[in-house]
């Protein structure tokens, strides 16, 4: 660990030196408004942003999850993932997923008391994060929860393969060519997410009550819903128990990921 710094009250700044990514990296520690210095047995509770904008701050900036989260007994953990990291270790750059579930663990857990139940949230991007971990790491997480989650990278190949091109990237440094994607992919592996508690949300593309205006149809959200109507057929067919909230009108916009984490944190931290 290189630094912390005191954003405010409940939260710290950490920047860590990264051996997994090459690099110093910044995670930001909200502690619950009952936390001292050397209490232990902490629940934790880790928040993973989406893709193209600000990574980790903007689970933070606007103060919202900053009041929702006072009152329970959690440290909430948001680093760093990567203005298009994807939650995974790349072929040839920055082992994301190596700095989440181990370097993080190791070196921040402890320093604020945290046991060892864990629940991880996300939103867009973040959502693939979420139940990718999940799967790919039993045990580590009791519950997880997708906002508006990229659960099915599968169903548009091609797709996805032009949105990386469009930021200089390749899908392959990711995820390897399209066969190895399903190991991946949410869908795929949905059975390896049984016994977690799992929610999950979208809208349907349109512009709903959280919209200033009417605006235009969300293609994004649209097919993001497609999506998760496949994840929730696979985890169906897995046996698997979920809180499904498909809530019709919406966009893929910061208003209606605020609301659900609303209601995901009850079955993310009962």
């Amino acid at each position: 660990m290189v630094s912390t710094e005191v954003v405010d009250e409940r939260t710290d700044k950490l920047t860590i030196e990264s051996a997994a990514t090459g690099g110093r990296r910044s995670v930001w520690v909200m502690r619950p408004a009952a936390w001292k210095q050397g209490s232990t047995g902490w629940r934790a509770l880790y928040m993973l942003h989406g893709c193209c904008a600000g990574g980790g701050w903007d689970w933070l900036g606007s103060g919202e999850v900053k009041a929702m989260t006072a009152g329970l007994d959690a440290v909430v953990i948001v680093p760093e993932g990567g203005i298009m990291g994807w939650y995974t270790d790349w072929r040839d750059g920055p082992a994301w997923e190596t700095f989440h579930t181990s370097e993080i663990p190791a070196l921040v857990e402890p320093k604020y008391g945290v046991g060892e139940r864990r629940a991880v949230v996300g939103f867009s991007m973040g959502g693939f994060g979420a139940f990718g971990y999940a799967a790919r790491h039993p045990g580590m997480f009791e519950a997880a929860a997708s906002l508006s989650g990229v659960l099915d990278i599968r169903r548009d190949v091609r797709g996805y393969r032009s949105f990386f091109e469009s930021y200089g990237l390749d899908t392959g440094d990711v995820w390897g060519d399209p066969g190895s994607w399903a190991a991946y992919n949410p869908a795929d592996q949905a059975a390896r997410l049984k016994g977690v508690r799992l929610y999950l949300s979208c809208g349907n593309g349109e512009p709903g009550p959280l919209d200033p205006g009417q605006g235009a149809h969300d293609d994004v959200e649209d097919g993001i819903l497609r999506q998760n109507e496949n994840f929730a057929e696979a985890a169906r067919k897995a046996g698997l128990t979920m809180t499904k909230d498909f809530y019709g009108k919406g966009t893929h916009t910061w208003p209606y990921w605020i609301r659900s984490l609303q209601r995901a944190l009850p079955i993310l931290l009962p």
